[in-house]
């Protein structure tokens, strides 16, 4: 039986064979491989192996011999610009999967169900969507003749295309962009490649046509075609890299980093569709990665350790950047409290400022490790170069500005227990100096005040957020714990709100935090098992103001529950949805981001991301010199060295500057308070919002 069974087998073949239009070569199946891997492997599509081979629709087995058309056999179905088109001899559709499709978009754009998609395409079970595969799309009931009439290709169009282009605004995503056009995000980036890894403010967006663009948009098609052709791909080409995931990194942070949506890092890592996994090694774009500087980019310090920067920098200082001092002579804000730092004409008392950072020169030296394996892994290291990369800009803006100051940068050669300060002390390098940006641990911050406060110096903590013990000349620029969540209850305390907290149990600190510090706010109840009591927290809810509801919790059902019971009450009442932290479950595929538009989401944060002129030249400047974005190390490098230079040349001392004048720079907000035992802390925090129209907005 088994005979005959492979007998005909074979004479199948022979007759499949015999009626084929071109050339075809057997092939014996090995190990686990599927239909798609052998596709790849002849350069082929699933679909010509099917069409020769119909019982390999149910999948092949170890030893299974099938017929491949050859390269260049007429049977191949050939790729087509278009994405979908009709089968020569049936009246199914060819689908050829596009980038960040997924199952649901393919199945939703020809309204099939997933059983007939993976019915008609076996290999999906095991392999997934991947891009470039041809998927059959079978005839049927569940797709709409509408759909099927619109996937041939159609010929191109005797008149030219009207050209509509969009300017991309700040702030601005490509969801939103998509939507105001009515289009899909893959429309949008098939007519813009270059967005897909970003998407550059400024930048003028095809919306219709297919002009040529330059870096800042479409320009006249002087070139010729094979010119055309050849720029288009060069622009196509993305490099990428290998990137680790960190301890507790989500699809957010992961985002922030490389400024790629959830569907876009799963796109290019399906392995991501189970989830975001520590130790995960991911393929992403070169470029967006927090900057990686190398060795060089450290020696100007090496000289700066022996001798002061006289007259700020001996660097060109980068060009536009005068727009930096038009924008710092005007009105930053509305807001009253901040002030603007102009340059001081006529000033003559020479300013000194001192850097103190972490480089550890002395261990790097003494290392066997190469300097450039260290900058690959030492965390610590990098986020001193990034800072220090911020700084540099900072000093080059000085210099540009003609600021009467003189910076020196050492070596704090820190630990979390020592510091080579007190030698720089010693040296009496530090006993004259009007500011002092460093150290970066909290420790050893407090010991540089403490031995200077005889000397009356400030001392700038730049990135520590503990609270500082009471020393009258520190001055902690990053805001608290304490202090960015009682920000937030301020603000809506100031819009005469109604405060309800809805708080899982296992958030026992937040839970004791507001018990003890935002008297009047009250909790909705939670049921015997946890869950939230719905029908209590809508009783709490008031009509005629304005109800925030303070969510914490990182339970995805209690979250979603929260969510449906305000969109609920949203009918009969004002409602906000308010976070304290960041809440990396709102990032989920399980949570509605459209819901969270809805309703608002609002939530404190000590950054944000400026379209002021000043902000934009910074960025686009940073990224000129170094090749890379800016991180949240770099701007905070630059913010913190520019907002104490332009302190210092105000006419009065930095303590002086400290307690009147509230000032802004690219992503943070300084707005110093005395303590009441001694010291001085930053509340300048941002309360930011989702609006309706899909941006990202400071409230008032």
């Amino acid at each position: 039986m088994k005979y005959y069974s492979t007998l005909l087998f074979l004479v199948f073949f022979v007759t499949c064979s015999a009626f084929s239009q071109g050339k075809t070569v057997k092939y014996t199946v090995s190990g686990n491989e599927t239909v798609n891997e052998i596709a790849l492997k002849f350069k082929v599509t699933p679909y010509d192996i099917y069409a020769l081979n119909p019982d390999a629709r149910n999948g092949v087995k170890p030893n299974t011999v099938l017929l491949i058309p050859a390269s260049g056999s007429k049977t191949a179905v050939k790729s087509e610009p278009t994405v979908a088109k009709t089968a020569a001899n049936s009246k199914d559709i060819i689908h050829e999967v596009q980038p960040k499709e997924t199952f649901w978009s393919i199945e939703h754009k020809y309204g099939i169900s997933d059983e007939d998609l993976k019915a008609a395409n076996p290999f999906l079970e095991k392999d997934g969507v991947v891009v470039g595969q041809k998927l059959v799309i079978p005839f049927g009931k569940s797709i709409k003749q509408s759909q099927i009439t619109a996937t041939p290709i159609k010929k191109e169009s005797a008149s030219k295309e009207k050209y509509v282009y969009h300017d991309v605004q700040p702030k601005e995503t490509k969801f939103g962009i998509a939507k105001q056009y009515n289009m899909t995000v893959e429309e949008l980036e098939k007519r813009n490649p270059e967005i897909v890894s970003n998407l550059p403010v400024g930048y003028r967006l095809t919306i219709k046509g297919t002009a040529p663009k330059t870096e800042a948009g479409p320009i006249a098609n002087t070139t010729k075609p094979a010119e055309t052709k050849k720029m288009e791909t060069s622009k196509k080409a993305v490099s990428y890299m290998d990137y680790q995931v960190k301890p507790k990194e989500t699809f957010y942070s992961l985002g922030r980093t490389f400024h790629l949506s959830q569907e876009e890092l799963t796109a290019l890592n399906p392995a991501l569709s189970e989830g975001v996994k520590e130790g995960m090694v991911l393929k992403v774009p070169t470029g967006y990665l927090a900057p990686q500087p190398i060795i060089a980019q450290a020696q100007p310090v090496e000289k700066a350790v022996e001798k002061p920067i006289e007259k700020a920098v001996e660097t060109s200082a980068p060009s536009g950047i005068k727009i930096v001092d038009k924008v710092k002579s005007e009105t930053v804000s509305a807001d009253p409290e901040i002030v603007e730092l102009t340059k001081k004409r006529g000033q003559t008392d020479r300013q000194k400022v001192v850097l103190l950072l972490p480089f550890n020169l002395a261990k790097m030296q003494s290392d066997t490790t190469s300097a450039a394996n260290r900058i690959k892994s030492d965390k610590f290291l990098n986020m001193t170069l990034d800072f220090y990369s911020g700084a540099m800009m900072a000093i080059d803006s000085a210099k540009t500005l003609k600021l009467p100051i003189d910076v020196a940068i050492y070596d704090s050669g820190e630990t979390k227990t020592s510091s080579n300060i007190s030698s720089l002390i010693a040296q009496n390098k530090l006993q004259n100096a009007n500011a002092i940006i460093g150290p970066f641990y909290q420790s050893n911050a407090e010991a540089t005040a403490n031995a200077l406060r005889s000397n009356n110096v400030p001392v700038i903590s730049p990135l520590s957020k503990d609270t500082a013990n009471p020393i009258d000349n520190l001055y902690q620029a990053i805001p608290s714990n304490d202090v960015i969540r009682n920000s937030v209850f301020d603000y809506m305390r100031a819009k005469n709100g109604n405060i309800v907290a809805v708080v899982d149990k296992k958030k026992e600190s937040v839970i004791n935090y507001i018990k003890q510090n935002q008297k009047g706010v009250v909790f909705a109840s939670l049921t015997e098992t946890g869950g939230l009591d719905v029908a209590n927290l809508k009783g709490l809810l008031l009509p005629g103001r304005m109800n925030y509801v303070v969510m914490e919790t990182g339970n995805t059902a209690m979250i979603k529950t929260t969510i449906k019971a305000l969109l609920d009450s949203q009918k009969t009442c004002q409602v906000q949805l308010v976070i304290l932290e960041p809440n990396s479950t709102l990032d989920t595929d399980e949570i509605s981001f459209d819901n969270l538009i809805k309703l608002k989401l609002m939530y404190p944060s000590i950054t944000r991301e400026s379209n002021e002129a000043g902000a934009l030249i910074f960025k686009k400047e940073y990224r000129l010199k170094n090749k890379v974005n800016p991180n949240t190390y770099a701007t905070k490098g630059f913010d913190v060295t520019f907002d104490t230079m332009m302190r210092l040349v105000q006419g009065k001392t930095y303590q002086e500057t400290a307690d009147l004048m509230t000032t802004e720079q690219v992503d943070n907000k300084f707005q110093y308070y005395k303590k009441e035992d001694g010291g001085h802390a930053n509340k300048g925090v941002y309360i930011l919002y989702y609006d309706t129209d899909l941006t990202l907005k400071a409230a008032n």
